[in-house]
Parts: C-alpha cells; structure tokens; sequence
C-alpha cells in the first residue's frame, strides 16, 4: 500500500487529491488547519490515516516521514488579494522551501503546487519553460504568484547547479481550477460556485465590465480547468516517478467569462442573463485580461488524457455537486 502525505488536504485541490488517492486504496496522511468554515466536510467522504496541524508537521515526519512514497504539498495561502507579503512567504514560500529540503534529505518523492499567477499580465507569455533564463523574464502582479514564482526559481537555481534535489520534484502551474470542495474559500470561489445559488433561482450573473479596449465587456479570457482534470495530472505524475519538470495545469484553451455564464445557465436549464458591474480600482492594475496555458512540455512528457471542456465541466459540478444536498466530493 502507497502512502502520501497531502498538504491542504482539507482545501480545495488537496482534498480532491485525497478523495482520488482515498478511492485508489492508498493510505493518506492529511495536514491542514480546518478551522472555522466547515472544510472538514471536504474530508468526511473519505477514509484518511492522520490529519496533522501544519506546525506539528516537522515533528511528525522525524517520526514517521519514512513511510511516506511521495508529499504531494497543496497547502498555500491561495488569497491573490492578500497584501501580507511576510505571511505569504511564511505559509507559501518558507513552507514549500523547508518541505522540498526535507524530501531532498529524505529521498522523497515531491509534487507541489505552482501558479499560473506567477505569469504575471501574460505580456511574457504562458510557456512553463523552467530554465533560470525564462523564469527570470516572469514579473508576477501580487503577492501570491510571487510567493509561487520565487519557489520555481529556486528549485530552477538548483536543477542548473546539480545540487541534490528528490528523486521526482514536480511544480505544477495551475490555471482556473473550478470544481467540488471550494465553498470554505468564500470570495475566492470559482464564479460557477459564487454565482450558482442565484443562477438556480433565475437571477443573472454579474461580470466584470473590461476596462482593456481590447476586451469587450465578458470578452475576458481564461483557461478554466476542472479540478478533476487537476487530480488526473498529480495521479499519472505519482504513477510516473521519473517524470520531473515545471509544468502548466491549464486546458489549453482560453475561454471568456461569457462562455462560463452561458455553460452556467445551461448547466441550470435557466434563460441567460448577465449584468456587467464596475471592476474595483485595487484590482484594475493587477487584472488578468487573458490567461492560456501552452500544454506541450506536459504532453511531451507521456500525459495524453484529454481535458474536460468548459461546458462539460460545469455541467458535471452543477449536476454531481452543486444541485445536491450534499455537495461535497
């Protein structure tokens, strides 16, 4: 029997990791705050070992870290609008350094959570090239993706050193992950999981009207990409333990918030109405106006299962999910 250990596991992609790993037969070691908002409901579907407060963490691993096969090291602190730039560090950067040593130390297999964040406006592109050179081109808008990007720059620093590293270190630049268990992220849900509720009852969506001439109001593009497509990436990764890198999560194609509205109205079988509302100043200079990731250094490394369409996404988490009870996976 395999054993993982999850960081984040109680949060949005962890505990979809957990929910897959949990289902595959594989014992899976949780460590994560739950906190106040319920998010131990992300967990109570499935069978875990231990669940580990994240300061007890070095502790539990000088005692029972040899059993591990690999951490799979999802826990951040995900706020794009966080303006803490030393809690930041501390819970995404700090935090995934220390894991990365220990597993090099250790002779652990590690997986970790980048960002498409960490591209900044997209002026540089999309291009998961983990060279030195092309990371050093990157300029993240906000705290969070730097936080991200200074960890990829430095196992990049690393690689060109042939310093020790773990036996598979794996960073992973997810896009616009949507999807089961994000309800305790409150403001930094998906738009599918905010607007649900009043989208079921026949009430509108409200977008973002776009500030960029280039961009008609809902013309804004993202790659959006269901978690479970997430979840299928780290599994074959842990099927796969000599496929290491820097890869884009994405599904490589960019799609408007329009076309998730129009997948939304659809998923609920409700007329489509959409309001544009003002975009807040703090978040204009900072705004994404398109985002794609370019999948071809995931594809070149053996990952040939297709990705979820938008409209085929939304309607599994509407239908499986959102219209349910209970809701989570």
């Amino acid at each position: 029997m395999k054993t993982y250990l999850v960081t984040g596991g109680a949060g949005f992609i962890g505990s979809n990791v957990v929910a897959h790993l949990a289902a595959a037969g594989a014992e899976v070691v949780v460590c994560d705050w739950l906190r106040h908002d319920e998010r131990w409901r992300n967990l109570s579907h499935h069978e875990i070992a231990d669940l580990i407060l994240p300061q007890a963490l070095p502790e539990w691993l000088h005692q029972h870290g040899a059993r591990l096969d690999a951490v799979v090291h999802m826990g951040a602190n995900s706020s794009t609008t966080e303006t803490d730039a030393d809690l930041i560090y501390a819970q995404n950067s700090r935090a995934t350094l220390d894991l990365l040593a220990w597993c090099t130390a250790q002779g652990k297999r590690f997986i970790y959570a980048s960002s498409a964040a960490t591209y900044g406006d997209g002026s540089a592109g999309f291009d998961d090239d983990g060279s030195c050179a092309a990371l050093a081109h990157l300029r993240p808008l906000n705290a969070y993706g730097w936080s991200k990007h200074l960890v990829d720059r430095r196992v990049a620093r690393l690689q060109e050193r042939q310093a020790p590293l773990p036996p598979q270190v794996v960073g992973l630049k997810f896009f616009n992950v949507y999807g089961p268990n994000e309800t305790h992220k409150g403001s930094m849900q998906s738009v599918v999981a905010r607007n649900y509720p009043a989208v079921a009852r026949g009430q509108a969506v409200r977008l973002f009207r776009s500030a960029n001439p280039r961009y008609a109001d809902g013309g804004q593009m993202r790659d959006f990409i269901y978690v479970k497509d997430c979840v299928d990436v780290i599994a074959w990764l842990l099927e796969h333990p000599k496929v290491s890198g820097l890869f884009n999560v994405g599904s490589g194609k960019a799609r408007t918030w329009h076309d998730l509205a129009q997948a939304l109205f659809a998923a609920c079988q409700q007329a489509a109405r959409v309001e544009f509302i003002g975009m807040p100043l703090e978040l204009e200079a900072k705004y994404q106006y398109f985002t794609e990731a370019r999948m071809e250094r995931l594809r070149a490394a053996g990952y040939t299962r297709p990705f979820t369409s938008l409209e085929d996404g939304v309607r599994d988490y509407v239908s499986g999910y959102l219209s349910r009870p209970d809701s989570y996976r």
